[in-house]
């Protein structure tokens, strides 16, 4: 029998997205740490090493001048190490150019095995093995979030149509330096282990079956494309229209897919703009909308940004596909934008606009942020002034609205707004009432009521969301590390 842990990364532990009755597992981890963005399975490389040999974990074809087309397996030595675009050597046609570090692995080692996912989290890890392509023993060998250096083993087990779980195991190591999870059977290599349970479940849920299916990694934007030319563009659909400009599906240089955002003509001070823009590019985390490129040159602004394949959380949830999702899924989309409010609350960034149209939905249904800092520098009066019809006043904090004082924590406060646009599938905040009847209650203490299917826990967060001195509200670091039965002890039966 496969012993179990009352910690973290203990066995048997239920999956977060699966059917527990309880919603145990979903709650007890639904606000998790992010993983490092800037990761990747070659991140450990030594800069400039001419001795370093990587292996391909994907197929590459050369899209940009100077690139190098390889093929998944190949081998290649890296000459030199700068950002996400290395310059290497194929050891099979003898080609140099640069490739994607995101690409690849080095050779030998944990991270070119198929199975091995470096630097994701528990929560991140349970989304994958339940996401598409993905059966009953489908497994992942991670990193343990609760022991540094040792690692852990998550596991699909429940079929689609069941909704799935995902248990996880703790690794533990031997003196000698071997690896087990029961005592009873111990391996001198994680290979060897992952070997041992292909073959037989010897206690897990399931007998290991195939490494969790994942899509291939987005290639990394091309090296040193900042500014560039508005014709390199082809904008070919118009996915919607805001008050400040158009959002075009496009294509950047005849092969990459981009989100392309067209700012109305006097709608911001170019200078203003680009110095906003340089703070945004340095956000990078994998709940944040990727910032590749501006057009700046001349107006109309061009932002182009990475490209969301379901389009806005607003809209998705309106949607068809949108009202299927269930319970535990709307949370999973509230932890996901909590995580990276977390980021951005790290930084010291403010976001000022935080509502479900400025959250983007991937194919595969990750939640990203969209549009952060960019309410800072819109001169529209319209926008500006608390009375204006462009104002977002219903997920605006009071102090933003009185004062003018944007914080981490109207970011809280519209957070919690968010929240009852995810639990009653798009519906505007404050059914029924104008911007200025809601300045209005807001200033009597008005909060709104919770709807029949919010559970009462989850109206708690909101409501502490919407605490009137800012400083009583809570921390995006707070609320994505929220653990236990104070939160999620509600039943997620359906």
């Amino acid at each position: 029998m496969v012993r179990t842990h009352n910690d973290g990364e203990g066995s048997t532990v239920g999956s977060s997205l699966g059917t527990n009755p309880m919603g145990w597992g979903l709650c007890a981890s639904w606000w998790q740490r992010p993983r490092d963005p800037g990761k990747h399975p070659g991140a450990n490389l030594t800069a400039g090493s001419g001795d370093t040999v990587v292996l391909a974990l994907y197929d590459y074809e050369a899209m940009h001048s100077g690139d190098l087309s390889f093929q998944k397996g190949e081998r290649l030595q890296v000459l030199e190490q700068s950002g996400e675009w290395w310059r290497a050597r194929s050891l099979v046609t003898g080609l140099k150019g640069f490739i994607p570090s995101n690409f690849v692995a080095r050779a030998n080692s944990l991270e070119a095995e198929e199975w091995f996912f470096k630097d994701i989290s528990r929560k991140d890890a349970e989304r994958q093995l339940l996401g598409p392509g993905n059966t009953l023993g489908s497994f992942m060998i991670r990193d343990s979030e609760t022991t540094k250096g040792c690692y852990s083993l998550s596991v699909r087990d429940g079929d689609s149509l069941q909704g799935g779980s995902i248990k996880h195991y703790r690794i533990r190591t031997l003196d000698s330096g071997g690896f087990y999870i029961s005592s009873r059977s111990s391996f001198d290599t994680l290979q060897e282990l992952v070997e041992h349970y292909k073959g037989q479940s010897d206690g897990l849920c399931q007998r290991l079956t195939y490494p969790c299916s994942v899509p291939k990694p987005q290639k990394p934007w091309e090296k040193d494309a900042w500014e560039i030319p508005r014709e390199s563009l082809k904008l070919e659909k118009k996915l919607g229209a805001g008050q400040f400009g158009e959002v075009w599906m496009a294509t950047y240089n005849k092969h990459t897919k981009v989100a392309v955002k067209t700012m109305k003509p006097g709608s911001m001070s170019v200078s203003a703009f680009l110095e906003e823009a340089n703070l945004m590019k340095g956000l990078q985390h994998d709940k944040l909308v990727r910032l590749h490129a501006v057009v700046t040159r001349e107006e109309p602004i061009y932002i182009i940004t990475e490209f969301m394949e379901k389009g806005s959380l607003l809209d998705f949830l309106k949607s068809e596909e949108g009202n299927k999702q269930t319970l535990p899924k709307l949370i999973d989309f509230s932890a996901q934008v909590a995580e990276g409010m977390a980021f951005i609350e790290k930084r010291n960034y403010i976001h000022r606009d935080l509502r479900a149209a400025n959250i983007l939905v991937s194919e595969i249904l990750v939640c990203k942020i969209a549009d952060f800092g960019l309410a800072r520098i819109i001169e529209d009066n319209e926008y500006v002034a608390r009375e204006g019809a462009k104002f977002p006043i219903k997920w605006t904090a009071p102090e933003a609205i009185n004062y003018g004082s944007f914080t981490i924590k109207s970011d809280v406060w519209s957070f919690g707004i968010l929240l009852t646009e995810i639990v009653t599938y798009g519906r505007i905040p404050y059914p029924g009432m104008s911007s200025a009847e809601v300045i209005r209650a807001l200033e009597h203490g008005y909060r709104m009521p919770r709807t029949e299917n919010c559970p009462e826990e989850l109206y708690d967060v909101m409501m502490r969301c919407w605490k009137t001195r800012p400083e009583d509200r809570p921390t995006f670091e707070y609320m994505q590390t929220l653990q236990g039965p104070s939160v999620c002890s509600y039943s997620f039966q359906e």
